[in-house]
């Protein structure tokens, strides 16, 4: 039987309280929104790009949003120095592009670390740590207003691709 990508838990944050809490809470549902949105889905559903005009898939939203994820809290935020998720000679758009049924499995398993690798990555830090992108101060905080913006960004693209492929809404 070919993989289908799992349908999650689901998460919840709170809803008072200081920033962090309540930012981390909000980033692992948008978190959680994307892997519900492919619910179901197979490696050839994942990978098909069902709008003629865009290189979006499901699959390359995964595979971007952990590049993302690498990119703002492990190198970024977290200084650390892990290489590019994606060969750099193959173009920004190598996430979207580089879709592979058959590693779409591998591609959700490597989210799933992305997530546990950049949590880890900025659990010592304050939300008002700083780090530079560009010669710009960036705090944690601001971090996470980013990363929530992405994937909600991204979630909407989802859903949107997600209907097209079966007619599925309102995951």
């Amino acid at each position: 039987m070919p993989w289908t990508a799992p349908t999650p838990e689901p998460v919840d944050g709170p809803l008072t309280g200081p920033d962090r809490p309540i930012l981390e809470g909000f980033l692992s549902w948008q978190r959680t929104t994307l892997l519900n949105i492919c619910a179901g889905l197979s490696g050839e559903q994942l990978a098909a790009r069902p709008l003629a005009s865009s290189n979006l898939s499901l699959l390359g939203l995964v595979r971007h949003l952990a590049k993302v994820e690498r990119i703002w809290f492990r190198q970024r935020a977290g200084g650390e120095a892990v290489e590019a998720m994606y060969d750099p000679a193959r173009g920004k758009d190598a996430d979207f592009d580089d879709v592979d049924p058959a590693q779409a499995e591998a591609d959700f398993m490597r989210l799933h670390n992305e997530w546990r690798c950049a949590d880890d990555a900025v659990a010592g830090m304050a939300f008002d740590d700083t780090f530079d992108v560009g010669g710009d101060a960036f705090s944690l905080r601001m971090t996470y207003v980013h990363m929530i913006g992405e994937y909600s960004r991204h979630n909407g693209h989802a859903d949107l691709l997600r209907e097209s492929l079966d007619g599925a809404t309102g995951r």
